[in-house]
């Protein structure tokens, strides 16, 4: 039993968060099969998403610095938060070099990298509001990190692929190795986000 009240709000703050991270899965995954002009405007909306997800953090971060008793450690309050943060900032990094890049095609093993992001996403949001009571919250990182598995493999055939494919274009090789590295960083982030999440729960049992 607590004998001091605890800010809840914190809870619905990371949920929020997390939410974006699920529109900007959707986002990337829309402009992969959008044209060049479909991209841009795109990129612009998952840019705005980013913003949102950046104005999210920040308010977690403020409250942590106006809140005396926070619901678990605000270390680890201010540690999943940035972790959240990091995967939109990773997934709105590929997008924008995606369009920079201007790169007509990309190979399928992208798109099967941005569903492990998509499921990634919609997984961590169905967490997030879970921390209020730390229930059910074992099959997120475990699923999260069968994904962030599986997004190693398609990583490394993505690499090989491409240096099979694309030996004689240097230029289109090095581009197309850049995007893929970056959503590698991104299914890296929600992993990392599902080990805080375990880390958290375990020190609240």
């Amino acid at each position: 039993m607590r004998l001091t009240p605890r800010d809840t709000k914190y809870f619905d703050l990371l949920a929020a968060l997390a939410q974006h991270l699920v529109q900007g899965s959707s986002l990337l995954a829309e402009l992969l099969g959008a044209d060049r002009a479909g991209r841009e405007k795109l990129a612009e909306e998952m840019h705005e998403v980013e913003h949102l997800a950046d104005d999210a953090t920040h308010s977690i971060m403020r409250r942590l610095n106006q809140t005396f008793v926070t619901p678990f450690d605000r270390e680890d309050i201010s540690g999943l938060a940035s972790a959240l943060d990091d995967c939109m900032d990773e997934m709105d990094e590929a997008a924008e070099l995606i369009v920079l890049y201007k790169v007509d095609a990309l190979p399928d093993r992208v798109s099967e990298q941005v569903q492990v992001l998509q499921r990634c996403a919609e997984l961590t949001a169905e967490a997030m509001p879970r921390l209020r009571s730390m229930d059910k919250l074992a099959d997120y990182w475990v699923e999260v990190n069968r994904l962030e598995n599986q997004a190693d493999k398609l990583h490394r055939k993505l690499l090989a692929q491409l240096f099979d494919d694309l030996a004689g274009d240097p230029v289109l090789l090095m581009k197309l190795k850049e995007i893929v590295e970056v959503l590698e960083n991104a299914a890296d982030s929600f992993e990392k986000v599902a080990n805080m999440v375990e880390t958290i729960a375990l020190k609240e049992s």
